[in-house]
């Protein structure tokens, strides 16, 4: 029973928590980081975030479980392996997405129908969105996006087009890294683990990777000197965390091709320490301009 229930909290992928850390880039961007009403919705934001995606993960297992068994990674997974039962992944489901419906109208109407929107986004991508070449990460993007918008609605501050498109640019990124390291694991037989990785080829992602890298680096500028941005911050100041960002791309597209990392990047960003201090670099640098700013 005990090896039941640690299944169970490995299938919900409480590591995978970090992405809902976009809900907070509002908070940190609008500058009310010390505002303690606006701070506690945000923390609800990313709780009600936290147990719909938990729910998504279960409801994915559960309808790939059985080409899951086949994959060399992914039949370890406790619902394909046999160790959760359908039953308790079904239920649990259900009790997270719950709580995470009750969480979000707590938070507010207008909170709950972009939590909605990513629930109904998430269970069109495990119901056949994830076959169609680029669509799935697309898709995938589309999510990171609704968590900052999301954070945005909770506060009830404005977020910069800039920013979103940033948000939604860095996610496929990620999001095509993570495609390009599964077709390395699985090699040539990557489109009978999972069908859309047959219409993949490295040459593809590797050209897809290049083209949305130079344009999250372009977009991420222009927002650092946006008017709006520049208005609000106070300065140019945030021109100042560009280098730090081009690094951590780098940094990432380093470890996919020289470490063959990247197929999960919560996990790589949480054992490379070089990235991970690229990524508290930048909060810091960005909650300092910020600080030095005005309030809005």
């Amino acid at each position: 029973m005990h090896q039941r229930f640690a299944g169970l909290v490995r299938s919900l992928r409480p590591e995978q928590w970090v992405k809902n850390g976009f809900v907070l880039v509002p908070l940190v961007f609008s500058g009310h980081l010390d505002d303690p009403e606006a701070f506690e919705l945000a923390v609800l934001a990313v709780a009600a975030f936290c147990a719909a995606s938990s729910a998504m993960y279960l409801v994915n297992d559960l309808l790939d479980a059985p080409r899951d068994r086949a994959h060399p990674v992914k039949r370890q997974r406790p619902i394909a392996s046999g160790l959760v039962p359908p039953s308790w992944a079904a239920i649990w489901a259900m009790a997270l997405g719950g709580a995470a419906i009750a969480i979000g109208l707590a938070v507010g109407r207008a909170f709950l129908a972009v939590l909605a929107a990513y629930i109904v986004l998430v269970l069109l991508y495990s119901a056949g969105l994830k076959r169609a070449v680029f669509v799935d990460v697309l898709v995938v993007a589309a999510g990171f996006v609704l968590r900052v918008a999301g954070g945005a609605v909770a506060i009830a501050v404005p977020v910069s087009n800039w920013l979103l498109l940033c948000a939604y640019l860095l996610a496929l990124y990620l999001a095509l890294g993570k495609r390009r390291a599964e077709l390395v694991l699985l090699g040539e037989e990557a489109g009978e683990h999972r069908a859309v990785l047959g219409h993949y080829s490295l040459p593809l992602v590797d050209q897809s990777i290049a083209v949305i890298l130079g344009a999250t680096v372009v977009a991420y500028a222009v927002y650092t000197v946006a008017p709006e941005t520049v208005a609000k911050v106070g300065s140019g100041g945030l021109m100042a965390t560009v280098p730090i960002v081009i690094y951590g791309l780098f940094r990432y597209l380093y470890l996919l091709h020289r470490q063959e990392l990247g197929g999960d990047p919560t996990r790589t960003l949480l054992t490379d320490r070089p990235l991970a201090a690229c990524v508290i670099l930048w909060l810091a640098v960005a909650a300092v301009v910020i600080s030095l700013g005005p309030r809005v």
